[in-house]
C-alpha cells in the first residue's frame, strides 16, 4: 500500500489526507505545531511533528513514503522567510527527500505567496526530479476554491501514484 506524505498538513492538507484515506492510501501530515496532532489524526492521516524550516526535523518523516506532496503555497512569514522555504530550505527538503523511498513529489504552485517565489521553487523543484528521475506535478488550482482544489490535489497524487 502506497504512502502519502503531505508536508503542511493545515486546513487543505486535512483534506487531502481525508480524501486520500478514504481512496484507500495510508497518510501522514506533518505540523509544526504539536496542538494540531488530533485535527490531523481525525482526519486520517498520521501526525509528524516537523518544520520543513528545519529539514533535519522532517527527515523521520520521508519513512516508507510513495508521494511527498509539499503543500507550502501559502506559508506565510516574513518575505525572507517564505523565499527561503521555497528556494534554499526546498533544495535542502529535495535533497533529504529525494534519497529515500519517494518516488513521487507534488509541489503547491499556488496561493498567497509571491508567484515569482513559487516559480522559483517549481523549477528547483523541476532540476531536482529531473536528476533523480523521479516524476513531479506542479498542483496549480488556486486554493481559494477548495473543492476544485482539493480534485485537484487528488488526482495529481493519483497521477503520481499510476506511474510507480
Amino acid at each position: 500500500m502506497a504512502r502519502c506524505l503531505i508536508i503542511g498538513c493545515g486546513c487543505r492538507g486535512r483534506a487531502l489526507g481525508r480524501a486520500l484515506t478514504i481512496a484507500g492510501y495510508t497518510t501522514r501530515g506533518t505540523t509544526r505545531d504539536p496542538g494540531n496532532r488530533g485535527q490531523i489524526e481525525a482526519a486520517g492521516a498520521e501526525p509528524f511533528i516537523g518544520d520543513p524550516n528545519l529539514v533535519g526535523t522532517l527527515a523521520g518523516a520521508f519513512d516508507h513514503v510513495s508521494v511527498a506532496c509539499i503543500l507550502l503555497g501559502s506559508a506565510v512569514g516574513s518575505a525572507e522567510q517564505v523565499t527561503a522555504l521555497h528556494g534554499s530550505r526546498l533544495e535542502m527538503l529535495l535533497a533529504r527527500m529525494l534519497d529515500t523511498t519517494v518516488r513521487g513529489v507534488v509541489y503547491e504552485a499556488a496561493g498567497s505567496v509571491d508567484p515569482a517565489v513559487l516559480r522559483a521553487g517549481a523549477s528547483i523543484l523541476r532540476a531536482a526530479c529531473e536528476r533523480s528521475s523521479i516524476p513531479c506535478v506542479w498542483l496549480v488550482a488556486d486554493p481559494r476554491h477548495h473543492a476544485a482544489w482539493l480534485d485537484a490535489a487528488g488526482d495529481a497524487v493519483e497521477r503520481l501514484l499510476g506511474a510507480l
